[in-house]
């Protein structure tokens, strides 16, 4: 078994599709294709998850609870951000088409993308495939849309995206 060097953003990214995947079986390369990361991406996302105990031993199943404790209590604090200048790209955190119906903002959060729908303060995603991958998988986008507002949100933002997130995984 190889070492557990701390949990990487693209990781988040792996647990959510799992999420999103409802137990549905998958295999890797199309897994890889979806997410456009890597096999061996996946396999050492995998590997680190199943070290911190958020994925079953045999790298299928997840640890539901533990992942859900992860997301709520430390995701602010390993992979914290920091909204950058104004961007085009696709709304995420509180301007995602779900968030926005509850909340109302005169600023946007958005992942700078050229072919981006909206211009918003910049959210680097979790991983740079982030952006083509939630415009093939709704739920996704709406789980990382999600870990966004935990990333950057205020009190009552991060109550509805747990709300969310725990209608979703637990």
């Amino acid at each position: 078994m190889r070492d557990h060097n701390g949990m990487r953003p693209l990781d988040i990214v792996v647990l959510m599709k799992l999420i999103a995947l409802k137990d549905n079986i998958w295999q890797y390369r199309d897994f890889s294709a979806s997410l456009l990361i890597s096999v061996s991406e996946i396999s050492e996302s995998l590997n680190r998850s199943m070290i911190a105990g958020l994925i079953n031993s045999e790298r299928k199943k997840v640890m539901r609870n533990a992942l859900m404790e992860f997301i709520q209590y430390g995701v602010h604090y390993v992979f914290p951000e920091v909204p950058g200048a104004i961007v085009t790209g696709i709304e995420t955190a509180h301007s995602h088409p779900f968030y926005k119906k509850h909340f109302a903002s005169n600023m946007l959060y958005v992942w700078p993308a050229v072919d981006g729908n909206a211009r918003g303060q910049a959210i680097q995603p979790l991983h740079k495939g982030v952006i083509k991958a939630v415009k093939q998988d709704e739920d996704l986008y709406k789980l990382l849309a999600s870990v966004d507002i935990l990333r950057v949100g205020k009190v009552r933002e991060k109550n509805l995206a747990i709300t969310e997130l725990k209608s979703y995984i637990l």
